[in-house]
């Protein structure tokens, strides 16, 4: 979710219902060299409680000052990543390549936690591969090292992104009576409807909702109102979208300016007008627009 979960997109994921907010994942050794890149991430604004700071890194000390910088900025709590599956960070050690190493993993996880007043979370995976899903000890493990919260993706680091995320280990560490901290799911979650589903029948505590919020803030408040209801909502209208587009866009600007706003907005365009009927020539014309003067005249000609 790098260059997408910043603070102008988190804002309106707040406004449409989102609950708890992560910051992008900032890398240790970035931070602690005082990159500028790793300081930006770390901003938010008040309306965005709670929220925590992910970061993530392959060497310990390393993680254990990211946490103090990550704490300074007064975040609710910070977040462990162990489970970025990128290949350029996984040749780092960081992310997912924890997986092949979970007494370093532990032991970092142990080290943070006691380097810092603040909550510690972690999110992760399976495990390295389909014959390495370690899931289960993985979690007493976290736990046991003092996290006060643990996510889990559906997935493998082999699997990437691709093929469906399996939840039944998740619910298998959510049923474990040696478990006592919070357990939330990850993975495939697009709709309200397959929100409940996967809580009912996995007993999750929450739902974490990444790929799929891309472009797409109302899925917050569809998850929501089925969860509540048991009734789905209307898509958002075209006007609707433009609206928050434009919302999304100027928010962009105030904080990161036009080059960057114009170059990793590409991102979401595909999700801002998802199933609208004759859209992808419009979407090329967004993604090789060069200036917002000209992403602002393509959206004029949309209505």
């Amino acid at each position: 979710m790098e260059d997408v979960t910043d603070s102008p997109f988190r804002s309106i994921c707040k406004d449409f219902g989102a609950d708890m907010l992560i910051t992008e994942f900032i890398a240790s050794e970035g931070l602690i060299r005082d990159s500028w890149k790793s300081r930006l991430k770390m901003q938010f604004e008040p309306g965005e409680r709670p929220i925590g700071i992910q970061i993530f890194g392959s060497n310990t000390a390393s993680m254990i000052k990211a946490a103090e910088e990550a704490e300074s900025a007064g975040p609710d709590f910070i977040d462990l990543n162990f489970g970025c599956p990128v290949r350029k960070i996984v040749m780092k050690g960081g992310g997912a390549a924890l997986l092949q190493d979970i007494p370093k993993m532990a032991a970092m996880t142990e080290a943070v936690v006691r380097s810092t007043r603040l909550p510690v979370t972690a999110k992760t995976r399976l495990g390295w591969d389909d014959k390495n899903m370690q899931i289960p000890e993985i979690a007493e493990r976290l736990q046991d090292a003092g996290i006060q919260a643990l996510s889990i993706h559906g997935r493998t680091r082999a699997q990437l992104y691709g093929g469906k995320a399996d939840w039944t280990l998740i619910g298998k560490v959510k049923e474990n009576p040696r478990m006592k901290i919070p357990v939330f799911g990850n993975g495939d979650i697009d709709s309200g409807e397959k929100a409940a589903e996967m809580k009912a029948r996995y007993g999750v505590d929450g739902i974490l909702v990444g790929r799929a919020a891309i472009g797409n803030p109302w899925i917050f408040k569809e998850i929501k109102t089925y969860l509540e209801t048991g009734e789905g909502l209307p898509p958002p209208s075209l006007k609707d979208r433009i609206s928050v587009l434009r919302l999304h866009l100027e928010k962009s600007l105030a904080y990161k300016g036009e080059r960057a706003t114009v170059f990793e907005m590409r991102k979401a365009y595909g999700g801002y007008f998802r199933g609208i009927p004759g859209f992808k020539p419009l979407r090329m014309k967004l993604v090789t627009a060069g200036s917002l003067k000209e992403i602002d005249a393509i959206l004029r000609n949309i209505l």
